[in-house]
């Protein structure tokens, strides 16, 4: 018998029935599509009312998932552990929410289960759909949100149902997770151009008799999908935030804690959106780490955290230095750029361009930074690169943007320190007028320090690395490989060449160093390895050497295939029975070439490096 929770429902000032229509409200009034949508007002003014306890929730495993490449498990994993320090022992970042429909999704989902962090609390999301419902009670998770799209738009245009078929539908779905004892988190998606005392308020209140008698949270996500939602006083409805919030409360019955606002950036209000949200009796606000989600993306959790933190008037134990970084980690191991000027996390956005240079910071760092940023986000106030910034200001930028500490640091007598100071002295005296960029003293950082720098190629080799490491280790994990039997890797080895491309030849090889597998090539290369038989001899290559030595993937240096004349790299793994003994190596070589088109343009500095 499961335990029914002890809640507290708030009472709607008045009951709505449901208006079913004939025809779909559009509010071509306030949406002409031809033309800016228009911001409707009334002279209602609404009393703030912040909740006593208000928190953030997390959508980047899912929102902001459809904004960008798919993480693997691991950065899922990693980046759910950021997100738990960042919250702090009060779970201000309460909850994540994950897909759950591939098999990366689920074992996403498991790994992050296995941490046994309460906060963030890992929870679903699906359609308004049975057979999708299985997926929450597969992976035993206590709420889950649910699609429920509330506007005419959705409903009639894009499900092609009236008010009342969708309405039953969502109901029924809602029904079935009360039974099972999960938490339901409704998002009405599409809310700033619903009906919402024809359609809203009545689904609303009936998710609250719901609840009610179930005894069960039904929680409410008031998703504004296109951006439409606005802060001002006195917005009228759909658009008006403090009249959603408000009537979702008063007249919905819905309780603050039960209340969810998920904002996007179509007309650059996602953050203040979400503020003016928890302003008028919403606890939870969604966001995305960085903003990631569709389109123009959601409110950015590191937006949030702050913005929490000046509305509670303290950290509530919230470590902000992890801000800086989770976003050390996207640019770094997801090599996402992040535009310098990005606020928080922008490599200039504590830098001013506003004619200051080292003295100046020296003097007072509170004219030109927002708070300290060295304290708060691990991030020492940066300065910007004039003629008037001197020696001491080229070797500060060179130590902060380098990262460079102790024995590392430069000084103002480096002779490098010297030659880039002597370039930026000579844009001056040839009439420039702004600052040095960040790009710029990059460039000049990499001519005249070299050593201080990745090579292009161990970039590639590290690009390799993180392409194909996975790509091996999974597939020696599984089971039909771990037989040794050539017919049953050669058709795996056959989807994974034309999955990826860049694989140029892929192989088996027993423990005495013989080829067992047939010859797994691109079609155009086919040709180039006739000689290559089964049971040709690989004993004396390092690629075998080493993971049988080792028992670990191992990656060659670059070298010239014989066969095709490419530019490669050799990716092995051993291959293991299920006792765990090595009786095979799995190898594949990769074209340079492919590599190459992965590589950022570095088209600017090249350009710099030439002046």
């Amino acid at each position: 018998m499961k335990k029914k929770a002890s809640i507290i429902m708030a009472k709607p000032a008045h009951k709505y029935e449901l208006q079913e229509v004939s025809e779909p409200n559009l509010f071509r009034d306030y949406f002409p599509y031809s033309e800016v949508c228009k911001i409707p007002f009334t002279d209602r003014i609404i009393p703030p009312s912040l909740p006593q306890d208000f928190w953030i929730t997390d959508t980047t495993f899912r929102d902001g998932q459809q904004a960008r490449p798919p993480y693997t498990v691991k950065q899922i994993v990693d980046i759910y552990d950021m997100l738990h320090r960042l919250s702090g022992p009060n779970g201000v970042v309460r909850q994540c929410e994950f897909f759950l429909y591939s098999k990366k999704d689920k074992e996403a989902v498991e790994k992050c289960l296995e941490k046994g962090y309460k906060y963030p609390e890992v929870t679903g999301w699906i359609r308004a759909a049975k057979g999708d419902f299985k997926l929450v009670k597969e992976m035993g998770l206590k709420e889950t949100g649910i699609l429920t799209s509330c506007s005419d738009y959705h409903i009639f245009l894009k499900l092609n149902m009236t008010r009342r078929e969708a309405m039953s539908r969502y109901l029924e779905i809602v029904k079935e997770a009360l039974n099972e004892g999960i938490i339901p988190r409704c998002h009405l998606e599409d809310i700033t151009r619903a009906d919402f005392y024809g359609l809203v308020i009545p689904f609303v209140q009936e998710l609250m008799r719901l609840s009610g008698e179930a005894k069960i949270p039904v929680k409410v996500r008031a998703c504004d999908t296109m951006g439409y939602g606005v802060p001002y006083t006195g917005a009228a409805l759909p658009r008006g935030i403090q009249e959603l919030i408000h009537g979702l409360r008063t007249e919905g019955g819905v309780p603050s804690e039960y209340l969810e606002w998920h904002g996007h950036n179509d007309f650059h209000k996602v953050l203040i959106n979400a503020s003016t949200a928890w302003l008028y009796g919403c606890a939870a606000a969604n966001g995305a780490i960085l903003g990631f989600g569709e389109r123009t993306g959601n409110s950015p959790i590191e937006g949030l955290v702050v913005e929490y933190i000046s509305l509670r008037g303290d950290n509530n134990g919230i470590d902000t230095r992890v801000i800086t970084e989770i976003a050390e980690y996207f640019h770094k191991e997801l090599h996402y750029h992040i535009p310098p000027n990005y606020p928080l996390v922008g490599s200039e956005f504590n830098t001013t361009s506003a004619g200051i240079h080292l003295d100046g910071v020296l003097k007072n760092k509170e004219i030109y930074n927002i708070f300290d940023t060295a304290k708060l986000l691990n991030r020492p106030i940066g300065i910007t690169i004039t003629d008037k910034s001197g020696l001491a200001g080229v070797a500060h930028w060179i130590n902060t943007h380098l990262e460079l500490t102790g024995d590392k640091k430069v000084d103002k007598r480096h002779p490098a320190v010297s030659k880039i100071y002597k370039w930026v002295t000579e844009q001056y005296e040839n009439g420039r007028l702004t600052s040095v960029s960040s790009e710029e003293m990059l460039a000049l950082a990499k001519k005249y320090l070299p050593e201080y720098f990745v090579s292009e190629l161990d970039k590639l080799k590290q690009k390799a690395q993180e392409m194909a490491f996975h790509l091996v280790e999974e597939l020696v994990e599984k089971s039909e490989f771990r037989t040794m039997d050539p017919k049953l890797q050669e058709p795996l080895m056959k989807k994974l060449m034309e999955d990826d491309p860049f694989i140029q030849f892929a192989y088996v090889i027993d423990t005495e160093g013989k080829k067992t597998t047939r010859n797994i090539t691109q079609v155009i290369d086919k040709a180039k390895y006739e000689k290559f038989g089964i049971s040709e001899d690989f004993s004396n290559r390092d690629w075998f050497l080493q993971p049988i030595k080792t028992g670990k993937t191992y990656i060659t240096d670059f070298y010239k295939s014989v066969m095709t004349g490419a530019l490669c790299i050799t990716v092995s793994a051993p291959i293991r029975n299920i006792e765990e003994e090595i009786v095979g190596i799995f190898g594949m070589d990769i074209k340079f070439e492919e590599l190459l088109k992965m590589v950022n343009d570095t088209s600017i500095e090249e350009e710099v490096i030439k002046k």
